[in-house]
């Protein structure tokens, strides 16, 4: 009998919003589902949020019985959260097991091609056709402080610019950075623009995506698509990223 994957923890950012761990949930059912249809009907996924509601990547962690296990962050982008507080805290994990765990750390979803597949999909849902050459989108994101993520998110602008010949893609941010929204959708009707929608690059709902679409709405977009939240395309890069840092693990004990 094969051994069982190992598990997967998938770690999301974490909402005073009841909505966004349901909406975690959900894309995570996804993932069991697709999983089963991938030959992994046996593989364990738990939810750990990083802040504002339970259970913590630790509580999650000290739970599992030991050996290989599989953490993927939940996030769009590396920033702080993927690059420091998350490995800290699996560190931190990996020692109260007295080396009984074996802790592969995959990458964060974003940047990955399926990406625009989903927001081209939530945008099809809010009425836009993919590269309408009379459209001008605002790819607005959560915002960082980091100058990597928000470069991420510029080239993933200009990426999907040519991939689809929009009149144009911008990026924005709903904090952090700049610009905001607003100011995007505004400045684009400014220049010229006959018609601007936004494209929401967020995981789940709460207090960003609702400020995002109601000031993107009073400075004049024509739509503004819902979150990315559990499209089949995320469950697909959640699937994608485990298979890579298992891979990390057989790897890890062939050399042992």
């Amino acid at each position: 009998m094969p051994d069982s994957p190992p598990p997967l923890v998938a770690v999301a950012h974490g909402s005073r919003d009841p909505r966004a761990a349901a909406t975690i949930e959900e894309l995570l059912d996804c993932v069991r589902r697709r999983a089963v249809s991938l030959g992994l009907g046996g593989l364990t996924v738990s939810t750990a949020y990083l802040g504002h509601s339970p259970p913590s990547p630790a509580q999650v962690l000290g739970a599992l019985p030991g050996g290989p296990v599989v953490v993927l962050p939940l996030l769009l982008t590396a920033a702080y959260h993927s690059k420091s507080d998350l490995p800290a805290a699996l560190h931190a994990a990996s020692a109260r097991q007295d080396g009984r765990m074996e802790i592969a750390y995959g990458q964060p979803l974003g940047p990955h091609p399926l990406l625009i597949t989903a927001l081209e999909r939530r945008l099809g849902e809010a009425g836009v056709s993919p590269g309408d050459r009379s459209t001008s989108v605002v790819l607005a994101a959560a915002g960082s402080s980091d100058p990597a993520a928000t470069a991420a998110i510029s080239r993933l602008a200009a990426q999907w610019r040519v991939l689809r010949d929009w009149r144009d893609v911008v990026p924005a941010y709903a904090s952090a950075a700049g610009p905001a929204p607003a100011e995007a959708v505004s400045a684009l009707l400014a220049g010229g623009a006959r018609r601007v929608v936004v494209a929401s690059y967020l995981l789940a709902p709460g207090r960003f995506a609702e400020q995002v679409r109601a000031d993107a709405i009073a400075a004049g977009a024509a739509a503004v698509s819902a979150v990315l939240g559990a499209a089949p395309e995320l469950a697909d890069i959640v699937l994608s990223r485990y298979a890579a840092a298992r891979a990390q693990l057989a790897a890890a004990a062939r050399i042992a």
